[in-house]
């Protein structure tokens, strides 16, 4: 069979269950970005007339890019049963840019218009560091220990993403307790809903009812909300190049969050894509992550602000027996979901307190995932890295209202949450290589700390010369330790011993 007559199907049977599966994962994306951002303070006309049409223009780019590269595949090798990757929007990196990034630039600036503008510059930066991991991401996937990046991303999952959600979800617990027990239950629990209903969509369904039913919502908001359809024309913007100044003067401590979703977004596009070539389609794994970093840049040039990437769920369209054409249908769908403003009537009629527990559920996930796919032994640094991210809620929540509160509380609680996520990972990470005996790597992630605290990426409010004087002397101190401790006959000794004893408990 040669290339002429070769024929990859535009579309067949098994791409009908392949999307509405994307499809459903896609949605609720779109649904929590949009009522998370009205929730904070974000205005109607920037929530769907910029962020979801820029994020539709992204997923529209990487569902048809991963299509054409299926086609690729399917000619090189010539087979049919070659399965598109699924892409669209990152979920952890979106919780970090709602939480990390679009709440606190809110809070800098007071200013709805200012904020989306940082926000739209932070993941234009992400796309440019997502695509040359491309070609550095191996060597760092080497060398940042997992259970180090898994603990500082639970630290914010359970701050930021379930604590904050089950504040909203018992704000209305008549609404909030039903369908957190439906998701505890369907997906958990992993009990069939009714008419087989996906369980995070029978219990939107369900939570909006009782809301409008008891009286918490009001009939005629889903005449208001009906009245959200209209035309949101995806239109280029320049507010990525005014974002880069303000992200680069008063709110630089943003950049702080925005390196490592990036780096984690990236390795976790990596472990997808291999994960596919596992069961058969053997796809570059540069030009994905170069793909996914080009996808993340356009969102932000027509007024994006969300890392995408591919999912996990591409295996399960391959178990679909999926080809290319649920990946063109899902682009599509979402350009005209975004473009006549279905988003918009769905994030309207559906109350906060409806949705607020499928992101716990999701900041819960995150938390196991942690554990479930870590060593055992490795435990103590997750629970570490957990800490730094704790202490920026408090920051973040509390500390322009009552900064006299949370200074009396602890002087370290401000510090040590600026720059949270690197600061989880440094101190995660220091944990893994002291577990492991690697004494010198420790050293090198304390002197790392040093240099990141010295110059203010973390433990201090703004970026300068010796901005945090006191924590860079710390980690020096830290990482001279490490380094005699490496020379330890003791400690040699004990290697070999461990080596010895090692007893693999690793939950998974």
């Amino acid at each position: 069979m040669n290339n002429n007559t070769f024929h990859y199907p535009l579309f067949k049977k098994e791409d009908i269950d392949a999307f509405f599966a994307l499809f459903q994962n896609n949605l609720a994306n779109f649904v929590i970005i949009s009522v998370a951002m009205l929730g904070m303070g974000y205005p109607a006309d920037i929530v769907f007339g910029r962020v979801i049409p820029g994020a539709a223009v992204a997923v529209l780019f990487g569902n048809l890019y991963y299509a054409h590269m299926a086609k690729k595949l399917a000619v090189k090798e010539q087979r049919t049963d070659v399965t598109a990757l699924s892409y669209g929007i990152s979920t952890p990196a979106m919780f970090v840019f709602l939480f990390g990034v679009m709440a606190p630039a809110l809070a800098f600036t007071n200013n709805p218009e200012t904020a989306w503008k940082i926000s739209v510059a932070a993941c234009f930066i992400a796309g440019i560091i997502e695509a040359s991991m491309g070609f550095i991401g191996k060597w760092l996937h080497r060398n940042i220990p997992r259970a180090a990046m898994l603990g500082a991303l639970a630290g914010l999952a359970l701050t930021f993403i379930a604590g904050e959600m089950m504040f909203n979800t018992l704000q209305i617990p008549v609404v909030g307790l039903v369908v957190l027990a439906i998701i505890i239950v369907g997906i958990i629990g992993k009990i069939a809903m009714p008419f087989k209903i996906p369980a995070s969509l029978f219990a939107v369904i369900i939570g909006t009812v009782l809301a409008y039913l008891f009286g918490y919502e009001k009939l005629d908001g889903i005449s208001e909300g009906l009245s959200q359809f209209g035309f949101f024309p995806f239109l280029p913007t320049l507010a990525t190049i005014e974002g880069m100044g303000l992200l680069f003067g008063t709110s630089v401590s943003i950049f702080a969050v925005v390196l490592p979703i990036t780096i984690y977004n990236a390795i976790e596009t990596m472990n997808n894509v291999e994960a596919v070539g596992a069961l058969g389609d053997k796809y570059d794994i540069k030009e994905s992550m170069i793909a996914d970093g080009v996808g993340t840049m356009i969102g932000p040039i027509f007024g994006g602000a969300f890392p995408t990437t591919v999912y996990l769920a591409s295996t399960g369209s391959k178990w679909m027996g999926a080809g290319r054409g649920y990946s063109i249908l899902n682009g599509i769908v979402y350009m005209f979901a975004a473009m006549f403003g279905l988003i918009a009537v769905v994030s309207s009629i559906i109350p906060l307190a409806a949705i607020a527990p499928i992101m716990v559920f999701v900041g819960v996930s995150l938390i196991a995932t942690a554990y479930q796919t870590s060593h055992s032994k490795y435990y103590p640094a997750i629970a570490i890295a957990m800490i730094p991210y704790f202490s920026n809620y408090l920051m973040t929540r509390f500390n322009n209202e009552a900064g006299e509160v949370v200074s009396n509380i602890s002087p370290a609680i401000v510090p040590l949450g600026q720059g949270a996520l690197i600061s989880a990972i440094i101190l995660g990470a220091i944990v893994v290589c002291v577990i492991d005996h690697d004494f010198k790597k420790a050293s090198l992630f304390s002197f790392a700390g040093a240099v990141l605290s010295f110059f203010g990426i973390i433990h201090a409010s703004a970026v300068a010369f010796n901005a945090s004087f006191e924590y860079s002397v710390g980690y020096v101190l830290i990482g001279i330790y490490f380094l005699i401790m490496s020379k330890s006959r003791l400690v040699q000794q004990g290697q070999m011993t461990d080596q010895e004893k090692i007893i693999d408990r690793k939950a998974n």
